[in-house]
């Protein structure tokens, strides 16, 4: 597999905000997205061995697997080697590809309202539904997905300006939606990896 990096931080976004994870960044995507924030490109070949012991120098019992995109290269085996050391495992993906069932904990963020139909998720289900919000998609293009937990997140586009009227937009939209929760990009506003 390859590893773009691992480390341990605490969960920045959605529904296990604040919660301490160990991250196992995989390398590569199937999209480009335009306001992706993560240099994926990089990594080193690792075995599940070798991810299941760096995973098990911290403390954390949660284990976030991101990427990139993740289910190009996670595996069931890999999921129940992690589930023998007790971690719970947790998966970010775009959902274009199919994932293990084993996982504990799926956050599905697609990305087809901002590139071509090749992004559109195939994904059905998800314990939560993160979107990446503009401002200006319709987040009713998710109301199919069948989903615990719905996150509208604004994009920071690096404009101060636009954001701030991103984050209003969205801020009204949960108003007005209640079913939709508002997540921030916590890492980035308390500066932490």
């Amino acid at each position: 597999m390859r590893v773009n990096e691992i480390f341990y931080s605490l969960q920045g976004e959605g529904y296990h905000t604040g919660t301490a994870a160990v991250f196992v960044r995989f390398s590569d995507c199937n999209l480009q997205c335009p306001f992706c924030d993560t240099d994926h490109q990089t990594g080193v070949e690792m075995n599940e061995e070798e991810i299941v012991s760096k995973v098990g120098e911290y403390k954390a019992n949660m284990v976030v697997i991101t990427g990139g995109e993740p289910a190009l290269q996670i595996t069931e085996s890999l999921v129940d080697k992690l589930h023998q050391t007790g971690k719970f495992v947790t998966v970010e993906t775009n959902g274009t590809q199919p994932l293990p069932a084993n996982i504990d904990w799926v956050t599905l963020s697609p990305k087809n309202a901002y590139l071509d139909e090749n992004a559109q998720p195939i994904l059905t289900q998800a314990n939560e539904l993160k979107l990446v919000y503009d401002g200006e998609i319709s987040p009713e293009l998710y109301e199919n997905i069948k989903t615990d937990y719905r996150f509208l997140q604004p994009c920071d586009t690096g404009n101060e300006t636009r954001n701030r009227l991103i984050v209003e937009k969205a801020v009204a939209y949960c108003k007005k939606n209640p079913q939709w929760r508002l997540s921030l990009q916590t890492q980035k506003i308390i500066n932490i990896r």
